[in-house]
């Protein structure tokens, strides 16, 4: 008599990152200034001008948990809280209600700030890598790839002010990707450079998703999205509109954008 033997149950696996509804509130000033009669005017009241401003709910009651393993897209349209969202993960940006909770520091692919345009690539590469905890001698040794990764063999010895937008972008993937944080951030940076260089990106991501990190990856490119992900976050206005398979979420919201489309053209007509 055969006997039927089930799998041991799967341990549970600890979350990198869990959001308890987040919220993420900056003021917006007003760019008026007073006349000038009322500031050098005599009376108090008129020198104790207070600048206008206007509240913005960035994010508004986000939660969610997020895996390793996980490669997580998050989409929107402009305005919608991705990037907001990003940078309170990463700690960039102060949350005003809720919570943020991460296993380890967030790598939010923004080694830009730490680079100097009047030095070559070359040394920006060491500045950037610096700026991630990695040594010269990891460097030398990492140099040679990083700089083939790129595709600016012809260029890394310029400045970087000689770079355009593109060149500066893929440099700058190159950098925050030489290491593998348990939890990496990328905010738009495969909308940039050719075809070769986004499969190289990609395949990129996918072998830090294989080494048990989680990435979080914003891009108004849908095709990355569903390429590369195996979950979407959709956003309006900051708040968490669905959470799910990226085929469906990415339909669902390709669907809500042709609508508005349709909308605006309507009107356009009427008027």
């Amino acid at each position: 008599m055969s006997e039927t033997t089930t799998a041991p149950p799967r341990a549970p696996v600890a979350p990198t990152v869990i959001a308890d509804r987040l919220d993420v509130t900056y003021r917006v000033y007003a760019d008026s200034q007073p006349k000038l009669g009322k500031r050098f005017a005599g009376r108090k009241e008129d020198r104790s001008f207070q600048r206008q401003y206007q509240e913005v709910e960035a994010v508004r009651g986000i939660s969610f948990a997020a895996e390793p393993g996980e490669a997580i897209g998050i989409i929107g349209h402009n305005g919608s809280g991705k990037s907001t969202l990003l940078r309170a993960i990463a700690g960039l940006v102060p949350v005003t209600g809720g919570q943020v909770y991460a296993s380890s520091i967030p790598v939010l692919l923004g080694v830009a700030a730490a680079l100097e345009p009047d030095i070559s690539g070359r040394r920006n590469v060491y500045l950037g890598g610096t700026a991630l905890g990695l040594s010269k001698d990891d460097l030398d040794a990492r140099m040679d790839d990083i700089i083939e990764f790129t595709g600016l063999e012809d260029f890394i010895d310029l400045p970087l002010r000689a770079y355009s937008s593109g060149m500066r972008s893929r440099l700058q993937f190159a950098i925050a990707t030489s290491v593998t944080p348990e939890i990496l951030m990328v905010d738009e940076a495969l909308s940039t450079g050719d075809g070769e260089f986004k499969d190289r990106s990609d395949t990129r991501i996918r072998e830090m998703i294989a080494e048990a990190g989680t990435v979080f990856l914003v891009s108004h490119t849908l095709k990355s999205i569903t390429d590369v992900c195996t979950r979407v976050l959709w956003l309006d206005h900051g708040q968490l509109i669905a959470d799910g398979d990226p085929e469906p979420v990415v339909a669902a919201y390709q669907d809500h954008v042709d609508r508005l489309k349709a909308e605006r053209k309507k009107r356009k007509k009427k008027g």
